[in-house]
């Protein structure tokens, strides 16, 4: 086993373990995914603490740890932080065959982990209202047959009926459209955050009916 693919399956332990999943596909996926394909040629600029450090290196060892980042340092934009998702990707459970829309998908690591949980018969629809980033994610994810990239704005489209609306953006509160898309017994993740100090993520299940 090579030093990188070491690393990401101790990171992929480390993850499934502080997210204490029952689910041992979030542990499976983690291992599986390269995040370095869908950050860009390294050393990576992380953010720790108040502050931005490079990593020493282009040695992927260096971001399989639960740092974030960054993918476009003048927007303020980075991968996710893994933990907080490995924590919601246990939350929504995504099940073989269920169609997921991903907003703000970014370069498609998450989207990626989000595809191989639904599997072939899944479907994965990711939204990214960036044009470079939704061109570095329709690259990144060339070989997830059961992934569509979609540059466009989320609030402004309409979304596909989804088992699963898993939210990257900041929203105040999600579009009444987005909760019209959910099938029934269908889940949404987002983040909230009601004030500068206080951060939250909200998890919405549509009652049967």
């Amino acid at each position: 086993m090579s030093e990188p693919d070491e690393a990401r399956r101790f990171y992929a332990r480390l993850m499934a373990a502080q997210a204490r999943s029952a689910d041992p596909r979030i542990e499976e996926v983690f291992a599986a995914v390269p995040r370095e394909t869908f950050l860009g040629p390294g050393p990576w600029t992380v953010f720790a603490g108040e502050g931005r450090f490079e990593t020493p290196s282009a040695d992927p060892s260096y971001i399989y740890q639960n740092v974030l980042v960054v993918l476009d340092a003048d927007k303020g934009i980075n991968n996710g932080e893994p933990l907080l998702h490995a924590m919601w990707l246990g939350k929504v459970a995504p099940k073989p065959g269920e169609a997921v829309t991903h907003i703000g998908a970014g370069t498609g690591y998450y989207t990626a982990l989000l595809s191989k949980l639904v599997g072939p018969s899944g479907s994965v629809t990711a939204f990214e209202i960036e044009a470079d980033l939704a061109a570095r994610a329709k690259a990144n994810l060339a070989a997830y047959d059961n992934v569509e990239i979609v540059q466009a704005d989320a609030v402004a489209n309409p979304l596909p009926p989804s088992d699963i609306i898993y939210v990257n953006a900041g929203v105040v509160a999600p579009p009444a459209a987005w909760l019209g898309a959910l099938k029934p017994g269908g889940r949404m993740i987002f983040p909230w955050r009601p004030s500068e100090t206080v951060g939250l993520a909200v998890l919405i299940t549509r009652l049967e009916n």
